[in-house]
């Protein structure tokens, strides 16, 4: 069975005992497998029966459509969980592909395991079972966010949008983002060319000021 390491500080694991892992992902029949960076680890299309818990690496929720193009739909990093919602709803197609940004290990968990308690009833399955509504709520807040970025109506916008999130979030004006610049209009939607020549003008104005992901606000 796959020892997790550092990721026993995941949200999944929250309240699970160390020396009750093991046991679980073994009634859990977690399926351990490496990617390379830049491959798939689910294509748009795929039909789903596990749970992607990311033990190392970190990967991309992308929408892509018929000539490549990508929408960064979220970043899901270590100790994070993917495509949940879709195994929850037997015979379901993903809509999206999740794609590996670096050399990345996941754990595949069979939803069905996870969602029907074993017949000794442990302990443990009913925290994950709890652990795993939590991350759902905190993932559909973090969409909803997401939506308010977007729906702007200009780039300028959807810029001061994500970027005044980002700075409540840390409760500072510097920040870093965990973007590049594709990335990050992939993520808004927008044009790279013309997202880069809109911070260009808001660092002349003196809104912001930035270098590579770091960010800091000016009043």
């Amino acid at each position: 069975m796959p020892k997790l390491g550092m990721m026993g500080s995941s949200p999944l694991l929250a309240g699970i005992k160390p020396e009750q892992r093991d046991a679980m992902f073994t009634c859990l029949a977690a399926r351990e497998l490496p990617f390379v960076k830049g491959s798939y680890v689910l294509r748009e299309g795929d039909a789903v029966d596990s749970i992607g818990f990311v033990k190392t690496g970190l990967v991309h929720v992308v929408r892509e459509d018929f000539w490549g193009n990508r929408n960064l739909i979220t970043e899901i990093a270590a100790g994070e969980v993917f495509a949940e919602s879709y195994a929850c709803l037997p015979g379901s197609e993903l809509p999206v592909s999740v794609v590996a940004v670096e050399n990345t290990t996941v754990l595949f968990l069979d939803v069905r395991r996870v969602l029907t308690t074993c017949s000794t009833a442990c302990e443990y399955h009913q925290v994950l079972i709890r652990n795993l509504v939590s991350m759902l709520a905190a993932k559909n807040l973090t969409l909803n966010e997401k939506l308010q970025h977007i729906t702007q109506r200009s780039t300028r916008e959807k810029l001061l949008s994500y970027l005044s999130s980002q700075s409540r979030r840390v409760g500072n004006a510097s920040f870093t983002i965990p973007f590049n610049r594709q990335e990050l209009a992939d993520y808004l939607s927008v044009d790279r060319s013309a997202m880069s020549a809109e911070l260009g003008r808001m660092r002349q104005e003196g809104l912001l000021h930035y270098q590579k992901n770091q960010f800091t606000l000016l009043s």
